[in-house]
C-alpha cells in the first residue's frame, strides 16, 4: 500500500475528503467549512474568514521564514472529481482544530469529538505499523482531555 490512502469521511450526512499523507490524514478545508456552516459557498466563507482575521490568514500564507506560526500550512493535494483531478486546500488534524476554533456554529463541538475518532482511523498496513498508529491515537486522545481539563 503507498503512503497515500483517499477516503470520505461522514459528519452528519456531510461528506469530508480526506487523504492520508505522509503519515497523517489532510481534510479537505471547504468541506469541512460546509459540514459546519452549511454554506452554499464555502470557499467564498474561508476568503472572508481570511479577510476579517490576520492571524487566521497568516496561517494560510507565512513564507516570511521568520517562523513563529505553530500549526503546518494547508496543502494542496490531489482528489478525482467528476471534471478530473482537482486540487484543494487540505489540512491536518491540528490545522482543522484551528479552523474550527474560528467558526461559530452549534456544530463545532460535535465534530471536534468526531474529528479525533476520525483521525485515529488509520489505513491498514503492515500490523506493526498498525498498532504503533492506533497507540500514538490513544496517547494523543488522553493528552486532548488533559489539555481540556
Amino acid at each position: 500500500m503507498s503512503d497515500e490512502a483517499i477516503k470520505i469521511a461522514i459528519f452528519r450526512k456531510k461528506e469530508i475528503r480526506r487523504q492520508f499523507y505522509r503519515g497523517e490524514w489532510w481534510f479537505v478545508i471547504n468541506d469541512v467549512v460546509a459540514a459546519l456552516v452549511d454554506s452554499a459557498d464555502p470557499a467564498q466563507y474561508v476568503k472572508r474568514m481570511r479577510q476579517r482575521d490576520a492571524e487566521f490568514d497568516k496561517l494560510f500564507n507565512d513564507n516570511s521564514g521568520k517562523g513563529g506560526v505553530q500549526i503546518v500550512p494547508p496543502l494542496k493535494l490531489k482528489f478525482d472529481t467528476e471534471g478530473g483531478k482537482q486540487s484543494f486546500n487540505c489540512w491536518n488534524t491540528e490545522g482543522i482544530f484551528r479552523l474550527v476554533q474560528s467558526i461559530p456554529s452549534e456544530k463545532a463541538e460535535p465534530f471536534k469529538r468526531w474529528l479525533a475518532r476520525a483521525d485515529c482511523r488509520r489505513p491498514k498496513c503492515k500490523i506493526g505499523w498498525f498498532i504503533m498508529s492506533r497507540l500514538n491515537c490513544i496517547r494523543m486522545l488522553k493528552n486532548r482531555k488533559e489539555i481540556e481539563k
